[in-house]
């Protein structure tokens, strides 16, 4: 039987997670200590505030637990926004955090809070239809590995890419009614899950 997902819970959108996979039926469990991760199928590194989280993480010795939970194929992992900027290999002008996906990014790439802003666009692997994407304070990645997909490119950035044990969104799509991307995941996870895309 298909084990839950875990998300971090340290700092940022933790309860809209959790809300879109509960809306797909699916069970989570928040992750606080290396123990949490035990059991589970997938991993999401929420938005929030890149530098405070890779604190937090080293803090309460999460960075080797899920570095080692993701290289030994134990869990796939999720990385939303400040998310997605501890997962890359690659950060401009700064050292690495967990460095789990061969992807190049650039922090608050398109200014302050007042540069947010939503768009749609079409991603297939994810939907046939339209998506709606938030952007608050995004990273932009830069490059891409030769063994990470790029799912969604958007002018002079990439917005969303994947790996065989990794998933990056610069967007928010725990902050749409959007649930076609946390159904994705699931799917990635091999968790089970039920309903129908709502986009």
């Amino acid at each position: 039987m298909a084990s839950a997902i875990g998300i971090l819970d340290l700092q940022g959108d933790v309860i809209e997670h959790i809300a879109h996979f509960e809306s797909i039926g699916v069970s989570t469990r928040r992750v606080k200590a290396p123990a949490d991760l035990s059991g589970l199928s997938g991993l999401v590194i929420p938005g929030g505030e890149s530098t405070c989280l890779w604190r937090l993480l080293r803090l309460f010795e999460l960075d080797r637990a899920i570095a080692d939970a993701v290289g030994q194929q134990k869990i796939k992992v999720w990385g939303t926004c400040a998310g997605a900027i501890l997962l890359a290999t690659r950060i401009r002008n700064e050292p690495a955090k967990l460095g789990l996906l061969d992807i190049e990014v650039a922090r608050n790439a398109f200014g302050s809070q007042l540069d947010s802003f939503h768009s749609r666009a079409l991603i297939p692997k994810i939907s046939d239809r339209e998506v709606p994407l938030t952007f608050i304070r995004a990273p932009k990645i830069l490059q891409a590995g030769k063994d990470v997909e790029v799912l969604l490119a958007v002018d002079d950035y990439i917005a969303m890419v994947e790996s065989t044990a990794a998933l990056a969104t610069i967007f928010h799509p725990e902050m749409t009614p959007c649930l076609a991307f946390h159904r994705y995941f699931a799917r990635k996870c091999g968790v089970q899950r039920s309903g129908t895309d709502r986009v």
